[in-house]
């Protein structure tokens, strides 16, 4: 199995009010993931916060998460960032900090067009020197990358998986053999959402990206076995106990559910960065229940 394939958890990033990240907390999430033995962590994609993030506390982060689980478990570091050379300055910090892979989304204010976004690749991924996958990301950075793109992205060096939202009507199969077609036989796709990631592996998908897994290890790499194994009945079955959980993470944002369910498995009391807000105690009981009814 590659660095890119399988199940891939995303776990919070647990900060103080001034923005420092709690190592100690971190270590305990991690060390979750690590027991549990899902294929791999994704470090400060979406749902770690990276955005809101110093590269201090960034570079923290990262130092923390080989520090527990580096040589055990592959680490992918999401090293997202406004500026190109910021950019290359995380993913140079990654490297030096002994990280498996990185993913970079394409973070901008001013939208971005094709060009831009395959220059910033091109020197981020020279100045890591590591395993790169392309983080499609339209729901957060606004930009969605043309299948052109990628298959262009795709023969750099370094460039070896690009991690997918869910396709509309959930037409994996088609996306999966479009992609494939234009990429080399290596590069590995896979996806986010979790509410569709489980159907995205019986159709052939490499990857699942998962927000869920950075908290509930266990219950979702049996999802992903079931899903990576073909077994439609098992997986379905599976998929329905999380699905009072997926429909939490589409009305409220999973970033923000996560913090709660983190409390609820007392791991810590972590607020989410502001401007995000906690959620009510409306919201929290509905997020109790859904544990509950994953047996948690």
């Amino acid at each position: 199995m590659s660095l890119f394939d399988g199940l891939s958890a995303f776990p919070i990033t647990p900060t103080d009010a001034a923005g420092r990240v709690d190592t100690d907390a971190l270590a305990r999430i991690l060390t979750r993931i690590r027991d549990a033995k899902v294929h791999s962590i994704g470090l400060l994609g979406s749902t770690g916060g990276y955005a809101f993030l110093s590269r201090e506390e960034r570079r923290r982060a990262v130092d923390c998460a080989m520090g527990t689980v580096g040589g055990d478990l592959p680490v992918i570091v999401g090293v997202g960032a406004l500026r190109t050379d910021e950019a290359q300055a995380l993913a140079r910090d990654a490297k030096a900090a002994g990280a498996n892979g990185l993913l970079l989304a394409p973070v901008s204010y001013t939208p971005l067009r094709d060009e831009e976004v395959y220059a910033h690749f091109v020197a981020v991924a020279e100045a890591g020197q590591l395993p790169m996958a392309i983080y499609n990301n339209p729901g957060a950075t606004r930009f969605t990358f043309p299948r052109a793109l990628i298959a262009r992205l795709a023969q750099l060096p370094n460039v070896v998986a690009v991690k997918m939202p869910l396709p509309d009507g959930d037409d994996f199969a088609s996306e999966l053999a479009a992609i494939r077609a234009a990429t080399p036989a290596s590069f590995k796709v896979g996806y986010s959402g979790d509410w569709g990631c489980a159907a995205a592996l019986l159709a052939g998908g490499d990857t699942w990206y998962s927000v869920i897994a950075g908290l509930l290890p266990v219950e979702t790499l049996a999802l992903a076995h079931a899903s990576l194994d073909g077994d439609s009945v098992k997986a379905g079955q599976l998929n329905a106990a999380f699905a009072p959980l997926w429909a939490l993470f589409k009305e409220f944002g999973s970033f923000r559910v996560m913090f709660v369910i983190a409390e609820l498995l007392d791991l810590g009391t972590f607020a989410p960065p502001l401007p995000i807000l906690p959620l009510d105690d409306d919201a929290r009981a509905r997020i109790k229940a859904a544990l509950e009814g994953l047996q948690v």
